[in-house]
């Protein structure tokens, strides 16, 4: 046979050669009987040898039966077939090249062969075709990659190994630039690093691996966008390997790509919170997917609070199509209740499609902070009461730095986030509430959040019952005059917006309905928002909120509460001082905004009139105790402020005793708290305090000290302490009569008990 075609071939006889060839396919390698089905293999072999370099001529009519022979049910016949091609693609060399793509469909599958001699010759014949694949240049990439992309998602561990080394292969040949189609093949790669052998695993990883440093090195020819969403998906894998390799690709394109990557924002949050509250087993996730989201985070820009449709508009005419991160600002516009700008309606969906090119300065890309996707990732992991302590953290320090960035198009979400944050001080952890104050502290005093009408957002309930005046600052006013500008406020500054009078009437919402919350947490939270707003403006308000509560008994609590707060806390030092000498109209106008409010619980009032050296006052309220009910909570509290006088606070105070003849009624209204006292440990310290107080006479210089005693109740001259009194004796009858209705109550349920 070999003789007969070399004298055709010398004859240059085509017809003749194409009919030896015909024969050998039709009538013996696809011959029903076997053994003439091998000795077709055979000869069509020993013709292509013949050919030589003819060979290339008739490939198609020698590979086709051949590649039909791979079928075979019999496996000695799959091994002649194999060993044909391989003598027939040895002789061709570069020719095969047209026909790369069914030589490779055919090798994958004798890569999965169950016969070892089967699975021996196709790893000779798949090395000859790297090798050719490897010195050629004419190798078709382009029309290779959709049978790649088929093939890479079989789950037969002998074609997933074909499958990477192919891939290794065509990686290290330097005129094959497989990274242009990455994207086409990367989700196959994540699904072959899941595979249960531990060597196509390596071999995978290694792939993986290459392809990394090579997108290091041409960042400028990377399709960033294309592959962003495969990462998100891969960084959620159950697999440790895939999820961790997964993160670190997607750690890399946020420093690579930059803001490309801002508009897959909400489903890399997605992927990568949760990771932030896994233990040790899985530390190398947790601190990859911390340093992705410090890296994510970094891109959001006070820029993109600006980046509405004007300025999309002076974009467009320098550029003849858009880009695929201008198509998806226009869904987040949409929402925004925004006209959209002319020409640019409907969502353009082939532009998604588009490759991305990446600039030198990913900066200058025009990308659209996608915000409506980001906030909805961020609340549904606010509202998932599984999610670990550092995830939540997480969440609120986004929240908080997109309120510092982007504080105009955040307040659209304020009033949906607004009852899961107040919700979020019930946690359990104090850093996940430090944080969540901090987030409602940023909106309480936003100059962002203030409406044109001046008043807070109302909804029913919420709605403030008439003015109140609040010290504000000059600074406020500087601040909410230049709008969007006051990207540099920060929580600590004393500014009011119409979202801090809701916060304060929720606030004291939450304390009322979870007791718990005000009994173990309340003075903290109150301490906290007092160094993260101002706390003249807080006790205003809650004074004036409590001043119409009607659940009497929480009023009281909350006043106790406060008032400790306020007598107590080193935060406050600046407020104390301001109301201890009561010389400006603000300080007054505060204490009687207070004393109204702090009527509720008599004690509390005592000490408020004892911190502002309203001592005759004092008094006078002490006398109406004789009228009130003395109960045993009423001398706890007694006692508790004759133990505050003997604190550091009240040093002034007790100073004052020296001076016995300008301060009578500070001594008679010690009198009085101790003769309301029993004899306990606390009637025995006030006791031995009034003891130390010395015989006026004895006190008595030629100095004439009363300039500074009369200067300050001057000062105070403009207060009306008898309608203070007169507010005090009617807030305690409510409070009596609503103990005599709690006790009417509770009378009746003990009779039905009975009965």
């Amino acid at each position: 046979l070999p003789r007969l075609v070399r004298e055709f071939v010398a004859q240059n006889n085509t017809s003749q050669i194409k009919h030896v060839i015909q024969i050998l396919s039709q009538e013996f390698a696809l011959s029903q009987h076997p053994h003439s089905r091998k000795g077709g293999l055979i000869g069509l072999a020993a013709c292509s040898i013949a050919l030589g370099k003819d060979s290339g001529l008739y490939l198609k009519e020698l590979i086709e039966p051949v590649l039909t022979c791979f079928n075979d049910a019999d496996s000695r016949l799959r091994y002649y077939a194999c060993e044909a091609l391989y003598n027939i693609v040895k002789v061709a060399r570069g020719s095969v090249l047209p026909h790369f793509n069914v030589l490779f469909d055919g090798l994958s599958k004798l890569a999965a062969d169950p016969d070892p001699n089967v699975k021996s010759g196709s790893e000779l014949l798949d090395r000859l075709l790297k090798d050719i694949v490897t010195e050629s240049n004419q190798f078709d990439l382009v029309g290779f990659i959709p049978l790649l992309r088929e093939r890479i998602y079989s789950n037969n561990q002998y074609a997933r190994q074909f499958i990477i080394s192919w891939i290794l292969v065509l990686e290290s040949v330097p005129d094959i630039n497989l990274l242009d189609y990455l994207p086409e093949i990367l989700d196959g790669l994540f699904q072959i690093l899941g595979d249960n052998s531990k060597e196509i695993r390596k071999m995978c990883e290694v792939a993986l691996g290459e392809f990394l440093k090579e997108i290091k090195k041409n960042p400028s020819s990377v399709k960033f966008a294309e592959m962003a969403n495969i990462l998100v998906i891969h960084c959620q894998a159950a697999d440790d390997l895939i999820q961790l390799t997964a993160m670190c690709w997607m750690r890399e394109f946020i420093q690579l790509a930059g803001r490309v990557m801002l508009p897959y924002s909400s489903g890399i949050l997605t992927a990568v919170l949760p990771c932030l509250s896994y233990d040790d087993r899985k530390k190398n996730i947790k601190e990859v997917a911390n340093v992705c989201n410090q890296s994510l985070m970094k891109l959001v820009i006070p820029e993109d609070d600006e980046m509405d449709e004007a300025k999309q508009s002076m974009t467009l005419p320098t550029e003849t199509e858009p880009t695929p991160e201008e198509s998806l600002s226009k869904p987040e516009a949409a929402s925004s209740g925004e006209p959209p700008h002319h020409g640019r309606n409907e969502l353009d969906v082939t532009a998604l499609n588009q490759p991305l090119s990446f600039l030198c300065s990913c900066e200058r890309i025009p990308v659209t902070l996608n915000l409506d996707g980001i906030v909805q990732v961020l609340d549904c992991h606010l509202h998932d009461t599984s999610i670990g302590m550092m995830t939540r953290i997480a969440v609120l320090k986004w929240l908080y730095h997109l309120y510092i960035k982007t504080p105009r198009k955040m307040f659209r979400h304020t009033d949906s986030l607004f009852p899961i944050l107040l919700r979020t001080l019930s946690d359990e952890s104090d850093e996940v509430i430090l944080k969540d104050l901090e987030v409602l502290a940023e909106i309480a005093s936003s100059p962002a959040g203030q409406t044109e009408e001046g008043h807070g957002p109302s909804d029913g309930s919420d709605a403030r019952p008439g003015p109140v005046e609040l010290h504000v600052p000059s600074r406020a006013g500087q601040l909410s005059s230049s709008g969007v500008k006051g990207l540099e406020c920060s929580p600590s500054t004393p500014t009011m917006n119409s979202y801090f009078y809701k916060f304060m009437i929720n606030l004291l919402k939450r304390f009322s309905s979870e007791r718990k919350l005000l009994e173990t947490r309340g003075a903290f939270i109150i301490r906290q928002l007092c160094l993260l707003l101002n706390a003249e403006n807080i006790f205003h308000s809650m004074a004036d909120i409590l001043l119409r509560e009607e659940d009497l008994k929480f009023a009281s609590t909350m006043v106790h509460t406060l008032n400790t707060i306020l007598l107590t806390s080193s935060e406050l030092f600046q407020l104390r001082n301001q109301l201890k000498d009561l010389k400006t109209p603000e300080s007054r106008n505060l204490f009687c905004c207070l004393y109204r409010s702090w009527c509720h619980n008599p004690v509390t009032t005592v000490s408020l009139c004892f911190l502002t050296q309203n001592y005759k006052h004092a008094y006078d309220l002490i006398q109406k105790f004789g009228d009130l009910e003395v109960t045993v909570d009423f001398l706890t509290e007694v006692d508790k402020l004759v133990q505050l006088i003997e604190c550091p606070i009240f040093t002034y105070l007790r100073l004052q005793l020296l001076d016995v003849k300008n301060n009578p009624y500070l001594i008679k209204a010690l009198y009085g708290l101790l003769m309301l006292l029993p004899q306990s440990s606390a009637f025995q310290l006030l006791s031995h305090r009034l003891q130390c107080v010395p015989n006026p006479e004895l006190m008595q210089t030629t100095d004439n000290t009363k300039a500074s005693t009369s200067y300050k109740r001057t000062a105070a001259s403009n207060i009306d302490y008898t309608e203070l009194l007169q507010h005090f004796e009617k807030v305690q009858n409510k409070h009596l009569e609503a103990r005599h209705q709690r006790a009417g109550r509770a009378e009746q349920l003990d009779r039905r008990v009975v009965l």
